[in-house]
């Protein structure tokens, strides 16, 4: 445990390089329109649904991103 507590920091730049990495590995089809429920084809909206390697990426992203998350809250209890 001492190991995790002493090199937190070195921890945290590595799991937010790979969270950066994942997220523009994702493709993005909408547009900030589109983020907020208006999009331009709306009668022609068909839900993405993931599959393959989109889905595995989709999901590997939430899991850093919560190992980056409770990465930030021990530094900040333990600091």
């Amino acid at each position: 445990m001492d190991f995790i507590i002493s090199n937190l920091s070195v921890i945290q730049v590595v799991l937010s390089i790979i969270l950066v990495v994942l997220i523009l590995l994702q493709r993005s089809e909408d547009s900030l329109g589109g983020v907020f429920g208006g999009g331009g084809n709306d009668e022609l909206a068909v839900k993405n649904v993931r599959r393959g390697a989109e889905r595995t990426l989709f999901r590997a992203t939430i899991l850093v991103a919560i190992l980056f998350a409770v990465s930030v809250l021990i530094s900040t209890l333990i600091g």
